[in-house]
Order: structure tokens, then sequence, then C-alpha cells
């Protein structure tokens, strides 16, 4: 996984464009004449996708859109600049592409991207548990996880950094700007403190280092409709990299087995089943250490090593998108429930972080 083209690392071409979110039409045909000059602007054909909660998705297409040259037009969310380090989304975008695993990127633009279209459909919570898919799922990210930071140096892992960048957010914006927000006591009497918030961070944190999970190029948000299935190529490829980073590889694969239970309806009746998840990581590990030149041989005792380590580290993965709903609570415009979101998560977590806390390889 160590041959990168230079070429994807050229500078991105910036289109000086800003499009307005609630009349995107005009300026999605904008960068479309620059983009693709070849195309007649009056037959170019617009899908807006809806799975998203923090950005919109416009794809251009003229004729189908399983043909080649379709651009996706992603406009960033309200205040999603506080949660996301654009310039690093791009840095990212660009590694997972040079080394074939996302797809080309094309353009910035003031309040967005442009993208490669990746064909093939996206899953469902339900497809989630079914061996010939969670099997390329976790061949994948096995494959991802070995790629090497460009310029091969070392890593920090974004989690704790982030986390903390979360709950000064909370600190500064909800407990210093309740009133300016017009948020009675009642509103935020659900939230629990930002001193209990803390201290939960830096338990887990006290604990989790003690695991030594491999620091890895991590997706960070693998939810069902960041999948895309080919069935006529028979394999899955990941999109949406804005939480993408290097991160602990436990931290990766637990966040992925917390998205079974879904989001808009979020049920953790849902969430893998102990055999499911020891035949996800003998996958998993067998793929990793093959794509990282190593014997691909995997004992049980290495498969319940990962296991207890996925355990401890879904325990961070739901405290961090419970801190990010919170967020967005406070800041998005999208017709999304965020409390409850949030509440879903903080409830599996204290549910749970006893039992996982407690378990040993």
């Amino acid at each position: 996984m160590d041959n990168v083209s230079e070429t994807s690392w050229k500078q991105l071409p910036h289109v000086d464009v800003r499009i307005n979110e609630v009349e995107p039409r005009q300026g999605v045909l904008d960068l479309v004449r620059r983009l693709r000059p070849q195309w007649k602007l009056q037959d170019v054909q617009m899908k807006r996708f809806t799975d998203g909660i923090t950005n919109q998705l416009i794809g251009c297409f003229v004729g189908s859109l399983q043909d080649p040259g379709v651009i996706l037009v992603r406009l960033y969310g309200q205040m999603t600049e506080l949660f996301v380090d654009r310039e690093r989304e791009l840095e990212i975008f660009k590694l997972f592409h040079s080394h074939g695993c996302g797809p080309e990127i094309y353009c910035s633009f003031q309040n967005g991207i442009c993208y490669q279209f990746v064909r093939g459909e996206v899953l469902d919570d339900l497809r989630l548990h079914q061996p010939a898919i969670y099997r390329l799922i976790a061949a994948e990210l096995g494959r991802i996880h070995s790629i090497k930071p460009r310029g091969g140096g070392p890593v920090q892992p974004c989690l704790w950094s982030k986390m903390s960048h979360f709950l000064s957010l909370l600190q500064e914006n909800i407990c210093s700007g309740q009133q300016q927000q017009g948020r009675s006591a009642a509103e935020l009497c659900w939230l629990p403190s930002i001193h209990t918030l803390a201290a939960e961070m830096e338990e887990l944190k006290t604990h989790l280092l003690q695991l030594d999970s491999p620091t890895v190029l991590c997706h960070n948000d693998l939810l069902t409709k960041n999948i895309i299935y080919n069935h006529s190529e028979g394999g899955v490829k990941f999109i949406d990299y804005e939480y993408a980073d290097y991160n602990y590889q436990a931290f990766d694969i637990g966040n992925h087995f917390n998205e079974f239970a879904g989001v808009s309806e979020v049920d953790y009746s849902r969430y893998p089943g102990l055999e499911l998840q020891r035949d996800w990581l003998q996958v998993y590990l067998q793929s990793y250490r093959r794509s990282s030149g190593r014997d691909a041989a995997v004992t049980d005792a290495d498969v319940f090593q990962l296991y207890v380590q996925v355990c401890k580290f879904s325990l961070a993965s739901s405290f961090f998108w419970a801190l990010w709903a919170i967020l967005q609570w406070r800041f998005s415009s999208i017709d999304f429930d965020f409390k409850r979101y949030a509440l879903a998560r903080l409830n599996f977590y204290f549910e749970k972080k006893e039992q996982y806390l407690e378990l040993a390889a």
C-alpha cells in the first residue's frame, strides 16, 4: 500500500463560487460548466441525496447516474467548520484516492467540494448482518488501515484532541451562550454537566491508553450511508471523509459496530452479536496483515484480543458522537432530532461502560 501517485498531490483547483443552500441550481451549474465543458447545460440533471444529516449532496449527470463522469457536489452544513478541519479533510481525501480506496476529488469552492461519484448502491442497516456483505467491509477496512502516512513519519491519534475540542465548544457555546440563545433551564436539563462529561473523557482516556491499539488511517464515521456496494464488481468502497484521520484501530471498528444500530431510528438490538463480531474480526485481521505485507495467519487469541479492544473503544465512539450530537443540536439547521440521537448514544455508553471496561484479553 505504499505506491502513491504524485499526481494525487497536485494543488487542488479552487473555484471562487459560493452556492446558495436554498436555491443551489445556478451555482451548481457554474461548477459543472467548468468541470464538464462538453456537457450541454440544458441536458444536466440533478439528484439530491438526502441521507446526510450535516451536508447537502447533489449529483450532476447527463443520461444516467451510473454513467461515467457524474459529479457530486457537496455543500458544507451550517457551522460544520466548528467540527471539521476542511484542509485536513482534503488531504485525507487525496490519500484515500491515491491508494485506490476512494473517489477522485475535482475541486473545492467557497462552501463545499466536488468529487467523483462512486457507482453502486448505498447499504441499508439490515444488510450489515449479511456475511457476504460484512466480510467485504471488514476486508476493505483492513486494507485502508494498512495505508502508511504520506512521508512515513509518526502520527498521533486524533481521538482525544477532537473530543477535547468538542468539550471546549460545549463549554463556550452552551454553558456561556444559554442566555444569548434564549434557551431556558428546562431546555438544557437533559445535558450532563461539563464537569461530568470531562471526567468521563479522562476516565476513558486513562483506561484506553493502556490497550496499545495501533494508530492507523481510519474512516471514523463508517455508518451504512458511507458504504457503497457494487454488486457487479463484488466490492465495497467507503465515502465521506469529513472525520477520517489517523486514529486508533479499535476505535474505527468499534465505531462501525455501533453504527449497526442505525442513525435515524437508533436500535441497539441490531448491534452485532458475538459470533458475527468474531467472524468480522477474523476477516479483518487477515486483510490487515496481508495488506501490511505480513503473514495473514490469525489465531483465536488474536481475534479475542482485538474483540476486547474493540468493545472498549466502542465506548469512546458512543461518547464521541454524543458530544457531536449535542453540538449539532446547538448549531445545526438540519431537520434531525439531534437531542434524541445524543441521548441514545449516552444511554448506551453508560449501559455498557462497566461491562466493557471489565473485559480482559
